[in-house]
C-alpha cells in the first residue's frame, strides 16, 4: 500500500473481511464477471471487432476474438442438433 491509496492489504483484508462480505462479493462476480480491468477490456474490443466482422458479412464468433476467455460448453441435445 502505497500512503494509504489502493485500500488495504491482501492481510488486512483477510483479517477484517467478513464471510458475508466474501459472500457479497462472490455473488458479485458470478453475476457481472471478472474483476480483472484487462480482462474487461479484452471483452469490449471482441465485441468491437465482432460487430466489425458482422457488419463485413464475417460469420466469426465473439470466443474468436477473445483468447483469455472460455468458450462455453454446449447441451447434448444442441450439439445433437448441431452435428445432423
Amino acid at each position: 500500500m502505497l500512503s494509504g491509496i489502493g485500500g488495504t492489504t491482501i492481510a488486512e483484508a483477510k483479517a477484517t473481511l467478513s464471510y458475508a462480505e466474501v459472500l457479497a462479493w462472490v455473488a458479485y462476480r458470478d453475476k457481472h464477471g471478472s474483476l480483472n480491468l484487462v480482462r474487461r477490456v479484452e471483452l469490449a474490443a471482441g465485441l468491437i471487432a465482432l460487430q466489425v466482422n458482422r457488419s463485413g458479412g464475417g460469420k466469426a464468433d465473439l470466443y474468436d476474438f477473445l483468447p483469455h476467455h472460455a468458450q462455453p460448453g454446449v447441451s447434448l441435445e444442441q450439439a445433437m442438433s448441431e452435428w445432423i
